[in-house]
């Protein structure tokens, strides 16, 4: 009807206005308000205080300032929020001598255990610790590591009063700290703690990738193979049954 088609016409009207509206330039605004308009837009959020040097995603860890050598505010863990980091700091040079030791025992046992004794088995060191365990070899070592245990929680007590720097046993037979050396003292003691920290993840890696090829570290050097069963050296359902 007549009617119903003048309905139709006005609704199309309508929408056709609107969408034109929506594409129109808005209404002239007074210069101040646009500009104050434009300064209170939406912002990316920044947190307060800086951001961690080696983790730049990160907030920077209040507790490590740069005092310590090798100091790069790396703490994703947030552990020196929990613990005195003079301990923390301890603990990891305890760990990453004995890493570099580990690593230099581990080399030596796959190149040339004779060397060392004439006794020595030239067996893989994973097998080598096994055949200690056995002759009581391993026994003298933890009795003696026990012993300096004792003396290194004595130590610890001393790092938490502030009487002692950590990691400090007086131990300094080339004398690397002192005459001329001392200036560079600052060097040796970043270098220390970055070797450290790359023996750590190096004998991981040792003892991961033996536990999955079955090959030492200069085998692999020399003749790597990828896990069989595996479309390549970390892919296929066969590799997680080998590991573990």
């Amino acid at each position: 009807s007549p009617g119903i088609a003048a309905m139709y016409r006005s609704i199309v009207a309508l929408g056709l206005a609107g969408t034109a509206a929506a594409f129109a330039p808005s209404a002239g605004l007074p210069g101040s308000v646009r500009r104050a308009a434009a300064v209170e837009g939406p912002k990316m959020a920044v947190f307060g205080g800086s951001f961690s040097d080696s983790v730049p995603f990160l907030k920077q860890p209040t507790n490590l300032d740069g005092s310590l050598p090798g100091d790069v505010g790396f703490d994703p863990l947030g552990f020196s929020e929990v613990f005195d980091v003079k301990v923390l700091r301890e603990a990891e040079l305890k760990h990453g001598r004995i890493a570099m030791l580990a690593v230099l025992g581990w080399i030596v046992q796959e190149s040339a255990p004779a060397s060392i004794h004439p006794g020595f088995p030239t067996l893989p060191p994973i097998e080598a610790h096994d055949v200690l365990v056995k002759s009581g070899g391993m026994s003298q070592i933890l009795l003696w590591t026990s012993f300096l245990e004792i003396f290194g929680g004595i130590a610890l007590f001393q790092t938490i009063q502030g009487k002692r720097y950590p990691g400090d046993f007086q131990f300094d037979p080339l004398g690397l700290s002192q005459g001329k050396n001392e200036a560079k003292f600052e060097q040796y003691q970043l270098a220390e703690i970055k070797h450290s920290r790359l023996a750590m993840l190096a004998f991981s890696g040792f003892c991961h990738q033996y536990f999955a090829t079955k090959q030492g570290v200069f085998e692999q050097l020399g003749n790597f193979q990828s896990l069989q069963g595996a479309a390549g050296p970390f892919v296929g359902d066969k590799v997680l049954g080998q590991i573990f």
